[in-house]
């Protein structure tokens, strides 16, 4: 089985628990405004790679990893490609490497339920509680990202949320109180994650001869955004949660 790859990164510390192995699969039906991978758009980029090639590059980080690392599937969008996706999470399974999927919540197939069932944990993207928002940051309807976090609930997967926070997009209290209020829904929640909107991949776009379309708007100010850390509210589960500060 062939899958499609955009790159590889070892030593990764922010996707996932511990130190990972992170293959950044290749497509994505998502057009986020704030994408910093826009390379990793077109499902026909990147370069092919095999399941064998997953575990070659997975055990070579095997010592490293501990008792919380692992590999984590990212992207694009790696539920694309959820077919590859769960055969690749259960070869890893049978090698003892757990496996995160890192999901923009833009995408669900007839895949997508084997390959959540697979893996050991979730980073979730929330994006926007707010479906109109989420749909013009990501130009997909939210309808995705709920049928996601059913498949989830479904099969009692821990949770990482994670949500970018832009000025002026959702960078206010009440918008935090709108994710508090989403956030419920989903069973069980380890982690809440704000990350700061950065300007890292303006340059990437001109290069690719695409509009960027939050062109002016600066980077997250950390001060405001420790203060929005200190509002999130997880859900009270029977998961170790913790808000990433």
């Amino acid at each position: 089985m062939i899958g499609r790859l955009h790159s590889i990164e070892t030593f990764g510390a922010v996707d996932g628990p511990g130190i990972r192995t992170v293959f950044f699969m290749q497509g994505c039906p998502a057009r986020c405004l704030y994408c910093h991978n826009p390379d990793s758009w077109a499902a026909d980029g990147g370069r092919d790679i095999t399941i064998e090639e997953i575990l070659h590059w997975a055990d070579r980080g095997r010592p490293y990893y501990g008792d919380k690392g692992g590999v984590t599937f990212s992207g694009g969008e790696p539920l694309l490609q959820g077919e590859f996706l769960a055969a690749a999470i259960r070869a890893l399974g049978e090698i003892g490497i757990d496996s995160a999927i890192d999901a923009s919540g833009t995408y669900t197939d007839e895949f997508t339920e084997e390959a959540i069932r697979a893996c050991k944990l979730v980073l979730l993207d929330i994006k926007h509680p707010l479906a109109d928002r989420f749909e013009i940051i990501t130009g997909r309807p939210q309808e995705e990202l709920l049928k996601l976090i059913d498949i989830i609930n479904r099969n009692g997967k821990h949770v990482w949320i994670r949500n970018v926070v832009v000025p002026d997009i959702n960078d206010m209290e009440e918008d935090i109180a709108e994710l508090n209020r989403f956030i419920r829904q989903i069973r069980y929640i380890d982690k809440v994650e704000l990350l700061g909107y950065h300007t890292m991949a303006v340059n990437k776009y001109g290069k690719l001869g695409i509009t960027y379309r939050l062109k002016g708007v600066p980077p997250m100010d950390g001060e405001k955004l420790n203060h929005l850390k200190q509002l999130v509210e997880i859900p009270e589960t029977d998961a170790v949660s913790q808000v990433e500060l």
